[in-house]
């Protein structure tokens, strides 16, 4: 078989429900590699929320946030940061709400309140501590992503408000900040062009609302089986759950195992 390009989500993806990597999933990863097959991460997660996976997998080529910041063999190949002055508008706005945020860019996160609910409930199902606390640290710096702690719906006034982000709900209590049209698809697509990548050779795996676009855009979108409605509906497979050795089976079904 010619050599082709697996590109897949991290959360829900290749961490299962507990947020641990499937010794299947591993294994399966490994003989990829070992066939001669090139395997890059495609994720929502800042760089430095997944390091020690890409170690474990021995992946050095990634898209993060959503696509807006995207590295091979520590190049960085792409970096879509957020308009600043459209994030200190945004600052202003949250606080009249009373919604705070935490701030993203490619070395670390911190947030603009020192304890809130939502901030412990989101980040932690991450396996993640509390961001430090700096409400400063939007300014004189490249931010990737931010994250706004509100329930769900209530982000609508922040869509009608600002057309320099798009906004993607990650958690009942969190949504994702990130530069208008901004997305994952991007971002392998800047792959593509940096790597001489054949489209046609490229599959992804995801299950996540900000995997839709690149499950659409893409001619082998698998779709996990726990994955969101949204994502099933445009994929080309539904594989089994994670849980239940979903990448395995789905790599399997499109003949790359």
């Amino acid at each position: 078989m010619k050599n082709k390009a697996v590109f897949f989500d991290i959360d829900g993806t290749l961490l299962n429900h507990d947020k641990l990597l499937p010794a299947s999933t591993k294994e399966a990863i490994a003989t990829l590699k070992a066939a001669g097959h090139f395997v890059g991460i495609a994720t929502g997660r800042a760089p430095f929320m997944f390091e020690e996976l890409r170690q474990e997998l021995e992946i050095d080529t990634f898209v993060s946030f959503n696509g807006q910041y995207v590295v091979h063999k520590e190049e960085p190949v792409l970096r879509n940061a957020l308009a600043p002055e459209a994030v200190k508008e945004l600052v202003d706005f949250a606080k009249e709400k009373d919604h705070p945020l935490v701030f993203m860019d490619h070395t670390g996160m911190r947030a603009n309140d020192t304890e809130h609910a939502y901030i412990y409930e989101a980040i932690g199902s991450l396996k993640f501590d509390y961001p430090p606390f700096d409400p400063d640290y939007y300014q004189n710096r490249a931010l990737y992503q931010t994250l706004l702690f509100c329930k769900d719906g209530e982000e609508a006034p922040y869509q009608a408000r600002f057309d320099a982000f798009d906004f993607i709900r990650w958690h009942e209590k969190s949504t994702d900040i990130l530069p208008a049209k901004g997305s994952k698809a991007k971002g392998i697509e800047a792959l593509i062009t940096k790597l001489n990548l054949n489209p046609d050779d490229v599959y992804v795996f995801g299950d996540g609302p900000n995997d839709v676009e690149m499950i659409a855009s893409s001619k082998h979108g698998i779709a996990m089986g726990n994955s969101v409605p949204q994502t099933k509906a445009v994929a080309d497979f539904v594989t089994k759950d994670v849980n239940d050795d979903g990448v395995v089976h789905g790599l399997k079904h499109v003949g790359l195992l």
